[in-house]
């Protein structure tokens, strides 16, 4: 079976190959490229040097939030209202309150206020309803002086 017309492969054949080749290459470049920049959200923090400065203090308030000893754990139900449930050794932590924040993770919607109240059984629960999609939810428990904070991405 021959391939080519006259069955000779010439540099024209040669060149065509390289060319699209090359073509569907870039075209698979750009096209990534216009993807990633599209769904980029921003930087994670603006000056990195800053951030290094608190880094120490950071750490100090993550073992401090360690010792407290919680069990946080935050979900989204049907109607989508965020539910904390804040426990320590197996039973719920009483006189909790809550605030926090809803993100976008990729920066396209508008950041949510939370505000929680109480319920009987000891949890928190958002008075507002998140709106459909992926959130980063940003969460604050304070218990008299003490403050747990956590990240959480609900959907």
């Amino acid at each position: 079976m021959k391939i080519l017309a006259n069955g000779k492969f010439t540099g024209w054949h040669m060149t065509a190959i390289l060319v699209s080749f090359f073509a569907i290459v870039m075209a698979v470049n750009f096209y990534m490229a216009r993807m990633a920049l599209g769904t980029f959200g921003g930087t994670v923090v603006d000056n990195s040097y800053v951030a290094s400065q608190n880094y120490n203090r950071w750490l100090a308030e993550g073992n401090k939030q360690d010792r407290l000893g919680w069990a946080v754990n935050a979900v989204l139900t049907a109607d989508r209202f965020v539910v904390i449930d804040v426990q320590k050794d197996g039973r719920p932590l009483q006189g909790a309150t809550a605030i926090g924040n809803a993100v976008h993770p990729l920066g396209r919607a508008v950041d949510q206020p939370l505000a929680f109240e109480a319920t009987p059984d000891g949890k928190l629960v958002s008075t507002t309803a998140l709106p459909v999609g992926r959130w980063n939810v940003q969460i604050s428990v304070r218990q008299s002086a003490d403050i747990y904070k956590f990240v959480e991405q609900l959907q």
